[in-house]
C-alpha cells in the first residue's frame, strides 16, 4: 500500500514518532489529520507540513474522551471524504512500582495508552470498512508491551492489551483488506519522560511520585528512523514493528520460559 493521495490521521502527532510519522507521509503525498491534545505544537507540525508542500489539518483531541476522537473522525471524514490510514499513537509513561500505584495512575495511563486505541477503533474502523478500499492501522505499543520490565507496571499492562487488541484486529479486518500494525520501540528521542505536562490536574496525584524512570536497554532511536520502519510495515502489511535488535535476546527468553512452563505442567 502506497501513501501517494492517501488520507492518514495520527493521534499523538504533535511530537515524537508521532510528528515523524505524519511529516513522512505528507512527503510520500498523502494528505495528513494530525491529532493532539498540545494545541500550540500540533499547530507547529501543521506548519511544518505545509511549508514542503503538503496538505495539512490540526484537530485538537483528548484520546480519552470518545466523543472527542469521534469528533476527530467526522471532521478527518469531512475534510478529505476518506481515511485510509489511522495511527493509533498518542501515549504517556508512567514509573514506579504497582504497590504504590495510585487509582488516579491507572485510569491516566489507560486511559491514554489503551482507551485512546479503543475510541480510535470505535470511531475509525467502521467508517473505514464502508469506504470498501485497502487501509492500514497502526497502534502503537512498546517492547514493554512484549516483555514485563520492573518499575513500568501500570505502562506494561496498557501495551500488553494493545499489542493483544492488535493481534485481534489483524484477524478480525483481513476479510475488509485493512491491514494492521502493532509499532513495539524501545528507547526513542521523545518528550515521554516528559508525559506529566499532559496529565489532567483531576488525575493527579496529591503527592507527586518520586520514582525515576526506568532505564531501558539499547541505542537510543530517531523518531524519523522509527517512522520509517512504520512506513515500510504498511507497505509490507506486517503485524510487528519491532525496532531494535537488542530485544530479540528478551524474547528469547520470555518465550523459552512459556516453553519450559508447558513442558513442566505436562511432566
Amino acid at each position: 500500500m502506497e501513501l501517494e493521495g492517501r488520507v492518514a490521521v495520527v493521534t499523538g502527532g504533535a511530537s515524537g514518532i508521532g510528528r515523524a510519522m505524519a511529516e513522512l507521509f505528507a512527503r510520500e503525498g498523502a494528505k495528513v489529520v494530525v491529532a493532539d491534545i498540545d494545541e500550540r505544537a500540533l499547530a507547529a507540525v501543521v506548519e511544518s507540513v505545509r511549508a514542503r508542500g503538503g496538505e495539512a489539518l490540526g484537530v485538537r483531541t483528548d484520546v480519552t474522551e470518545l466523543a472527542s476522537v469521534q469528533a476527530l473522525a467526522a471532521t478527518a471524514f469531512a475534510t478529505f471524504g476518506k481515511v485510509h490510514v489511522l495511527c493509533n499513537n498518542a501515549g504517556v509513561a508512567l514509573w514506579g512500582g504497582l504497590e504504590a500505584a495510585t487509582h488516579r495512575d491507572w485510569q491516566w495511563v489507560l486511559g491514554v495508552n489503551l482507551w485512546g486505541v479503543i475510541h480510535g477503533v470505535e470511531a475509525f474502523v467502521p467508517r473505514m470498512i464502508a469506504l470498501k478500499e485497502p487501509g492500514h492501522i497502526v497502534n502503537t505499543a512498546s517492547m514493554a508491551g512484549l516483555v514485563a520490565t520492573r518499575g513500568l507496571g501500570i505502562y506494561n499492562t496498557s501495551k500488553y492489551a494493545v499489542v493483544g487488541l492488535s493481534e485481534t484486529l489483524a484477524k478480525d479486518l483481513r476479510p475488509y483488506r485493512i491491514g494492521v500494525s502493532v509499532l513495539c520501540p524501545m528507547g526513542v528521542a521523545t518528550q515521554i519522560r516528559e508525559s506529566a505536562r499532559n496529565r489532567p490536574a483531576d488525575l493527579r496525584n496529591d503527592a507527586p511520585t518520586a520514582a525515576e524512570p526506568v532505564e531501558l536497554m539499547g541505542r537510543t532511536l530517531a523518531p524519523a528512523m522509527v517512522a520509517e520502519m512504520v512506513l515500510a510495515a504498511i507497505r509490507a502489511n506486517r503485524l510487528y514493528v519491532i525496532t531494535h535488535e537488542e530485544g530479540l535476546e528478551a524474547l528469547r527468553r520470555r518465550h523459552e520460559r512459556l516453553e519450559q512452563a508447558i513442558l513442566e505442567t505436562k511432566a
